[in-house]
C-alpha cells in the first residue's frame, strides 16, 4: 500500500517545496481578488519557493520570473499600503492593449532567441511568453488596472501546459485554478469600478 502511495508522489512530482509554492500562490491571487494588501506577503513566499522550482525545472525566464515577482511583492506591499484610499481599480485604453501586444510580441521573440541559443532552456518561446506578459499583467495589479485578469486567463492557459511538458504536475493544476481565480477576480473588479461610478 505504502509503495502504490509512492509511486503517485513521485509519478506526479508533488514535493513538499511545490505544495507549499502552490498553497502560498493561490492565496495571493484569492487575496488579491478580494483586493485585499496581504496578498503581498502571500506572494513573497510563494515566489521564494518558486525561484527553486523553476531554476532546478531548467525553466530560466520563468526563474528570472520569479525574481521579478519577489520584488513586485515589495513594491506592490508599499504601493497599496501608501495609496490605498487613493489607487481605485482603472482601465486602459484599447490603444495601450495594442502597443502591450506589439511590444510584449517583440519582447517575446527576443528573449526566446536569446534562450534557445545561449541557455538549455526547455520550451523557449513558450517560456518567454509566459515570462514577458507576467511581468507586464503583474504591473497592472500593483497598478490594479482591470484587464490584468483578462491577461492572466491567457498566460495560465499556457502555463499549464508548459509546467505539465516538465512534469511540475502540481503547479500546472495551480494554473488550472489561477484561471478560474482570474475570472472570478475580472468580474469582482468589475464590480468594484461598477459600484464606484
Amino acid at each position: 500500500m505504502d509503495e502504490f502511495f509512492n509511486s503517485i508522489i513521485n509519478e506526479f512530482n508533488w514535493s513538499l517545496f511545490e505544495i507549499l509554492a502552490v498553497l502560498f500562490s493561490i492565496i495571493y491571487v484569492t487575496l488579491a481578488a478580494k483586493e485585499s494588501i496581504w496578498c503581498w506577503a502571500a506572494a513573497l513566499i510563494s515566489v521564494s519557493i518558486y525561484i527553486y522550482i523553476c531554476f532546478q525545472a531548467q525553466l530560466y525566464a520563468e526563474t528570472g520570473l520569479q525574481v521579478f515577482y519577489f520584488i513586485m511583492a515589495i513594491y506592490g506591499y508599499f504601493s497599496w499600503s501608501k495609496s490605498n484610499s487613493l489607487l481605485k481599480i482603472n482601465e486602459l485604453a484599447i490603444r495601450h492593449h495594442i502597443l502591450i501586444m506589439i511590444l510584449g510580441s517583440l519582447l517575446t521573440f527576443l528573449l526566446g532567441f536569446y534562450l534557445s541559443t545561449y541557455t538549455d532552456t526547455q520550451l523557449p518561446i513558450v517560456d518567454s511568453f509566459t515570462t514577458v506578459f507576467s511581468i507586464i499583467a503583474t504591473y497592472m495589479v500593483v497598478k490594479k488596472i482591470l484587464s490584468n485578469w483578462l491577461y492572466f486567463i491567457i498566460i495560465d492557459t499556457v502555463s499549464i501546459y508548459l509546467y505539465f511538458s516538465r512534469d511540475l504536475h502540481l503547479t500546472a493544476l495551480l494554473f488550472s485554478v489561477y484561471t478560474i481565480i482570474a475570472i472570478i477576480g475580472y468580474w469582482k473588479w468589475s464590480q468594484f469600478i461598477t459600484e464606484n461610478e
